[in-house]
């Protein structure tokens, strides 16, 4: 993370761009095509604007793999009648204004930048 509005020398901001692969071997070694590129040319750096990263979890989960994108900024509210509602569950109430408004799901934050080193000392597997 940096607090600045410009990536550093040797560094860039995770904005998902894509990069040469013959210009950034150790990098794409490491990020291989999970943020995207074709692969043979090109590779793609996380695009973490207005997304919240989150931890792997368990390796052992086959539905959650590096690069897997979620959630959304916000949600369309949709007005359900009481035949739809499953029993036995107690709801909220909120007040709209129409069927499309729409809510905000984000919890408060601060802008800041991501940032990843282009270069430096390659991490070790182990």
């Amino acid at each position: 993370m940096f607090a600045g509005n410009f990536a550093p020398r040797g560094w860039a901001f995770c904005d998902g761009q894509l990069l040469p692969i013959s210009q950034n071997p150790a990098l794409f070694s490491l990020l291989g095509t999970n943020y995207g590129g074709d692969g043979r040319t090109t590779f793609a750096l996380p695009d973490l604007r207005d997304r919240t990263p989150i931890h792997l979890g368990n390796k052992s989960d086959l539905y959650t793999r590096v690069g897997d994108k979620g959630g959304s900024e916000s949600k369309v509210l949709r007005i359900m009648t009481v035949s739809e509602k499953p029993t036995g569950k107690t709801y909220d109430t909120y007040t709209v204004k129409s069927s499309s408004d729409k809510l905000d799901t984000r919890d408060p934050y601060l802008r800041i930048n991501y940032i990843i080193a282009l270069h430096g000392i390659f991490p070790s597997r182990n």
